[in-house]
């Protein structure tokens, strides 16, 4: 399962060598774009606490532009992504076909994915025409419908862009260009009635995501048959994406990200690791416990665990491999705590979790600081019992292992402390109660860009800034993408009864809260071997939040646990995203890593049940702060 960060292996902080063939003003213009639209919505917040804090004023519709320029980046991020054959995928099927297999599989999914696209742009513009004849005014006169149009033109980008990558040849676009066109006039101008065609066109669905079809086609063209099949209107799918990516605490994603780019663009990664190797180097096992923290620390900014493992990676496996840890070791371990950040704040699945989880109307009280806070218990355990596994992994008495120096400790503390502060003015401004989320977000993603801009100066060149912002677009832009049209697919789901109807089945055959949650953790884990991440929150949170509330089991307590389960996810041998993005970082085969990384998974298996039994690790934080 690739596509946490690049569909074809391809680095997540670097552009794609996949891109280089498009013009380079073209993605220059588009890269400032992306910058330009990051920059306004960190300098909004700001000027919001600045106005408020001193004249008592603010600026109107303040709030209805940050979403939008959200909306904005996010498809503006989709089409850079399409442009570097970088949209999340599933399958890597097309990887490892040869020759002419090869060729038939990526035409077809690719004609396929662009007729689903193109299909989702026509969507979008019935959705921009209601909203103009509506009439509706954002703020200053500006209508809403301007700001919407970006829809169909990102979608319609998108389509082109999948086009051109379908085959090398000219011929090869024109076949995958006729097929598309064959989607198009099918949906248009279907030969049977539409009703009698779902399964099929459902199947064809699957067989193109197998194929290669990004993420967003399964769940974007799943939703498109189902209203298609029951002539239902297809705006209302664009209408879920555009409220979905609106979303008032939305922006936070961005922000975040933004952060935790900065970092990993600059030298935060080298400073850490010096500052962790000096305070737990000493101990046995000290590498393996400054790989964990430092794992931990950089995934729970950048949101993925893929950046952390190709940004980290090749700093700490010398470190490891220089201490004693053989091969194997330092391959499960490094794949094995890529992930270990993601319940930490400011981790971008608790946000989206808060998020969907909220819009459950029986799941009121999910906010962001809860998240947050619920999150760090279950985080430092896991953080503890990776650590105790990669102790235990480790030469049982080390040579050389160098004992503990005051003064290096206090000198590497000094040098990165501007960025050890990062997680406390992230926290502070979050719960200090002089800023809301967004305002919080924005306030994280300033003090990096300062701190690695103006402090250590890690970007001597003024262009390396738009590039690093373009590259987090592109990254949030695959996952808003994502999460917009899988909210329709939701949507449906909900119309359909199906979690009202699950309620009732599950309720009736599993009597036990224990005996559930059991078979929560076993479903998760295999939804998390088929699913990525973010498609997983959007589309199962509105399915088990209803269960779980059925059986008095606080929503946030579930959400560590969901998140927890997605955590295990990653490393599923052989399908698991941080499976292949170590092989492809480490140059290692597939099976070679998945077998490295199953001591790591199993302790974490045993982590994942110690947070669904123990509620007090997940709950006493929040109930503790009055959240």
């Amino acid at each position: 399962m690739i596509g946490e960060n690049g569909s074809d292996g391809s680095d997540p902080i670097r552009p794609s060598p996949a891109g280089e063939g498009w013009r380079p003003w073209l993605r220059d213009v588009e890269g400032l774009l992306v910058s330009l639209a990051l920059a306004a919505l960190v300098l909004l917040p700001l000027a919001e606490i600045v106005l408020r804090k001193f004249f008592q004023a603010g600026i109107s519709g303040a709030t209805a532009f940050e979403q939008h320029l959200t909306l904005l980046i996010g498809l503006l991020g989709g089409a850079l992504a399409a442009r570097d054959r970088r949209l999340l995928t599933l399958s890597t099927l097309t990887d490892l076909l040869q020759g002419q297999g090869q060729v038939v599989a990526r035409v077809f999914s690719s004609a396929f994915a662009a007729g689903i696209s193109l299909f989702l742009g026509v969507a979008a513009a019935q959705l921009v025409q209601a909203e103009r004849e509506a009439g509706n005014i954002l703020a200053y006169g500006i209508p809403v419908w301007t700001l919407q149009v970006v829809m169909p033109v990102s979608f319609g980008v998108i389509a082109l862009r999948v086009l051109w990558w379908a085959a090398a040849s000219w011929r090869g676009r024109l076949v995958a260009l006729l097929l598309a066109g064959g989607v198009v006039w099918t949906g248009l101008q279907p030969p049977i009635a539409p009703d009698t065609l779902v399964l099929p066109a459902l199947v064809t669905l699957l067989v193109a995501v197998v194929l290669g079809a990004p993420i967003f086609v399964l769940l974007g063209g799943a939703a498109l048959i189902l209203f298609w099949g029951q002539d239902l209107p297809i705006a209302s799918i664009s209408l879920t994406h555009y409220s979905m990516v609106t979303n008032p605490t939305l922006p936070t994603v961005p922000l975040f990200t933004l952060a935790g780019y900065f970092l990993a663009e600059g030298g935060a990664s080298k400073r850490l690791i010096r500052v962790f190797q000096a305070l737990f180097g000493q101990f046995r096992g000290g590498p393996a416990i400054v790989t964990v923290v430092a794992c931990a620390f950089f995934t729970s900014f950048t949101g993925a665990s893929g950046v952390t493992i190709l940004a980290l990676g090749g700093l700490l496996m010398p470190v490891l491999m220089g201490a004693g840890y053989s091969e194997r070791s330092t391959l499960g371990l490094l794949t094995g705590s890529g992930g270990l950040g993601l319940l930490f704040p400011p981790s971008l699945p608790l946000i989206l979790y808060a998020i969907v989880a909220s819009l459950n109307a029986k799941a009121g009280g999910v906010t962001i600081e809860k998240m947050f806070l619920g999150g760090l218990g279950p985080g430092l355990l896991l953080v503890a019992m990776a650590a105790w596994m990669g102790v235990r992994l480790g030469p049982k008495e080390p040579a050389g292992r160098p004992a503990f120096d005051r003064g290096e400790a206090g000198r590497a503390i000094w040098v990165a402390k501007w960025e050890l502060l990062l997680p406390v003015v992230a926290l502070v401004a979050l719960f200090g109660g002089v800023a809301t989320p967004v305002e919080a977000a924005a306030v994280t993603a300033l003090y990096a860009f300062a701190v690695e801009t103006f402090v250590y100066r890690d970007f001597e060149r003024a262009r390396e800034i738009p590039r690093v912002m373009a590259e987090c677009g592109l990254l949030v832009g695959g996952v808003l993408l994502i999460l917009g049209v899988a909210l329709g697919f939701t949507n449906y789901l909900i119309d359909a009864q199906i979690p009202t109807r699950a309620v009732e089945w599950v309720t009736g055959a599993v009597q036990s809260k224990y005996a559930f949650l059991l078979a929560v953790n076993l479903c998760l884990l295999a939804v998390g071997c088929v699913m990525d991440m973010y498609s997983a929150i959007v589309v199962v949170v509105p399915l088990i939040v209803p269960l779980g509330q059925a059986y008095g089991i606080d929503p946030i307590h579930l959400g560590i646990i969901f998140l927890a389960n997605m955590e295990l996810g990653l490393l599923t041998p052989t399908v698991g995203i941080n499976i292949f993005l170590s092989s492809y970082r480490f140059g290692k085969p597939v099976l070679q890593v998945s077998r490295a990384v199953i001591p790591t998974q199993c302790v974490l298996v045993i982590g994942v049940l110690v947070i669904t039994y123990l509620p007090p690790l997940t709950t006493l934080l929040p109930r503790w702060f009055g959240h």
